[in-house]
């Protein structure tokens, strides 16, 4: 009874970290005056949505049947995949490093990186193979956020650093 507890736990903290990055990415996609970041931000949101959804689905089956729903299918949606979001030269001049969506960008690769550890530290704990592979599942896929916020700082910074004649040559 303890783990199924300890499960049904961990599945609603996931949902409430979901739920305030989504919180985050919309408002930062309402505030923001250029199109490039409020496009980001925008999908960010809404693929934090088919995160909480998916988790409250694997919740309520969790809940009913003490397993994990086949969590291996693919998830689909009309949400254009992150991969193709480009980090265009324009959007680079448009947010300005030190600026509100830098900020952002900042904070949500905190949040993103608390996800990932908290996932991981979960599966690392597991004694359930399904249960371990199920939060490995949900580790990679918040990978794929924090890959593209830290990409996308890293082209901020290194714009600073050249505005500002950083470089050494």
């Amino acid at each position: 009874m303890k783990e199924k507890n300890a499960v049904q736990d961990i599945l609603k903290q996931a949902i409430i970290m979901e739920s305030r990055a989504k919180a985050l990415y919309s408002k930062v996609s309402e505030l923001s005056p250029h199109e490039g970041a409020r496009r980001i931000f925008g999908v960010l949101a809404k693929e934090e949505q088919l995160h909480i959804d998916f988790l409250m689905k694997q919740y309520e089956h969790f809940q009913k049947n003490q397993q994990f729903a086949n969590f291996e299918a693919d998830i689909t949606s009309e949400v254009p995949q992150l991969a193709d979001l480009v980090i265009s030269q324009s959007l680079k001049e448009e947010i300005s490093g030190a600026g509100f969506e830098a900020a952002a960008i900042s904070a949500a690769i905190d949040m993103e990186n608390k996800t990932v550890a908290a996932y991981l530290a979960r599966a690392n704990d597991a004694t359930d193979p399904a249960e371990k592979a199920f939060y490995i599942f949900l580790a990679n896929w918040e990978k794929d956020h924090h890959k593209l916020l830290v990409d996308l700082n890293r082209e901020l910074t290194e714009k600073i650093w050249y505005d500002n004649q950083f470089w050494p040559f």
